[in-house]
């Protein structure tokens, strides 16, 4: 990949090594040859104020005792400069050093020649440049042509009868700047080799962590906030892993509020949703159950203000239809309220220990004169006290709203029986009375307000519609179960409440 940062790292460090090494070699051949003439200029010079320092401590005038010889080989060998020292005796050239028994006479011709040559100026000016010019010694840079070398001379006067003249090859420094330069290429393509190797390399161990939090980061963008950057190093990278951590768990723990509050904000809109449908079918269940009754009321009272019946018989007939939907309407407004009171906390449950056997007798026995009516078969066997923890006024209620249920729509054998059956902490308090099943799909909506199977009959009875929803929202009241269920001969409603 030519955009990742490996090979961006490996590419950039190759490219300043190159740099780098370029940088010296062309240093090295433009200045090292200047860099060496004056460091070969400052040796010689210095060779020379050691010559003069060494015969100025000699005891004798004309040559080195044994000591002071040594000191000028050594000096002559560790600077690699050749030194001569020439002075005039009776007349004619005396080499002073090396001793004239160690001076070769080829030697001292040249060296002769040469000391008489810048003296008397005999030397082509192209051969010979001037580098230095101190007052007590000149520096020369000179071309021989005879042996086509290079050369550093150095002329000079001490004790002011004594010419010292000092030579260094000037072409080994020049060979040694193009070997120098020569064995750094060599070098600069070897470093360059095993140095973008060692980058490749070395650069991975940056760019690994950098691809796992690259990996992770990529999950983390697809809410996957379970992986984990195992954090080892105290660097950048482990701060970065650490700090990726930290977000993962952040946003994991937000979108887990979101989600919540989402859900919850779901929630409210639906039930507000369901609040405005239930609030807009009540008004109109209410408009359409106080609808006929109050028509019924109006139509009768203007027949009995304009006197269509003369006789007394039908006058009470039209007043009892008025009272009668009168007192239906009452019976249905005080369920509303007692519905309302309940759904809505206003009621409040208090839990007391009572006899259920003795509460069913008793609501029996306020319906008695209904069950010999409609010549029901009353099946209750229970004598024994059973006793319960709920509200007795509530469970009094929903025991009268499902006897009064069951003798509106008894039929067949005309039979109702009421069972206690006890299931461990709980009781379960049965009514089946015989008669047409309900539908199945039916069965779940008895519990909605206003809602009727059989309007046409349940008119008959004055039923509203509202009785179920009360037993429903007084054994929610109770956090306990109701139900209805479908038998072979007719209906069983139930509810439960704790025994213990």
């Amino acid at each position: 990949m030519k955009y990742s940062i490996r090979f961006k790292m490996a590419a950039l460090l190759t490219t300043l090594l190159v740099f780098s090494i370029f940088i010296t070699w062309f240093i090295n051949r433009t200045f090292l040859s200047d860099f060496y003439l004056y460091s070969k200029v400052k040796q010689i010079s210095q060779v020379f104020d050691q010559v003069q320092r060494i015969y100025g401590d000699s005891q004798d005038n004309i040559f080195l005792s044994e000591e002071d010889t040594l000191k000028m080989e050594r000096l002559s060998s560790s600077s690699n400069v050749s030194i001569y020292v020439l002075m005039s005796f009776a007349g004619r050239p005396l080499s002073s050093y090396p001793h004239p028994n160690d001076f070769g006479e080829r030697e001292n011709t040249q060296v002769t020649q040469l000391i008489r040559g810048y003296m008397s100026n005999d030397v082509d000016d192209e051969d010979r440049t001037i580098i230095y010019d101190d007052g007590r010694y000149v520096i020369y840079r000179l071309y021989d042509s005879h042996l086509d070398a290079n050369y550093i001379d150095l002329m000079g006067l001490i004790e002011d009868d004594k010419v010292v003249f000092l030579r260094s090859n000037f072409e080994s420094i020049q060979e040694s700047v193009a070997l120098a330069n020569r064995f750094l290429g060599y070098v600069g393509l070897a470093a360059v080799i095993v140095g973008v190797i060692a980058m490749f390399i070395v650069s991975s161990r940056f760019t690994r962590p950098i691809m796992e939090l690259a990996n992770i980061s990529k999950q983390m963008s697809e809410l996957n906030f379970e992986v984990e950057y195992p954090v080892k190093e105290k660097d950048e990278i482990g701060e970065l892993g650490s700090s990726i951590n930290a977000l993962s768990d952040k946003l994991r723990i937000t979108i887990s509020e979101l989600k919540s509050a989402n859900n919850e904000l779901q929630l409210d809109l639906q039930k507000k949703t369901e609040i405005d449908e239930v609030r807009k079918e009540f008004l109109s269940n209410v408009s359409h159950e106080l609808k006929t009754p109050i028509a019924l009321i109006q139509g009768y009272a203007e027949g009995l203000m304009e006197n269509v019946n003369d006789d007394e018989e039908n006058r009470n007939f039209y007043c009892e239809v008025i009272m009668d939907e009168a007192d239906k309407m009452n019976q249905m407004v005080k369920k509303l309220l007692t519905l309302n009171e309940i759904e809505f906390g206003s009621n409040q449950t208090n839990f007391e220990r009572f006899d259920m056997v003795v509460l069913i007798n008793s609501v029996l026995s306020s319906t008695e004169i209904l069950f010999r009516q409609k010549e029901v078969t009353l099946i209750f066997e229970e004598k024994e006290p059973v006793y319960v923890w709920a509200d007795e006024y509530l469970i009094e209620q929903v025991v009268s709203n499902y006897i009064s249920n069951a003798l509106n729509h008894v039929g067949g054998d005309r039979i109702i029986e009421i069972k206690l059956v006890p299931n461990k902490s709980v009781l379960r308090v049965a009514v089946f009375n015989t008669g047409k099943t309900i539908p199945e799909e039916e069965l779940d909506k008895l519990w909605i307000k206003f809602y009727k199977v059989d309007k046409s009959r349940t008119r008959e009875y004055g039923g509203s519609g509202i009785g179920l929803s009360i037993v429903k929202a007084i054994m929610d009241s109770h956090s306990k179960e109701c139900g209805v269920i479908n038998r072979k001969s007719g209906v069983e409603f139930w509810f439960e409440v704790d025994m213990t």
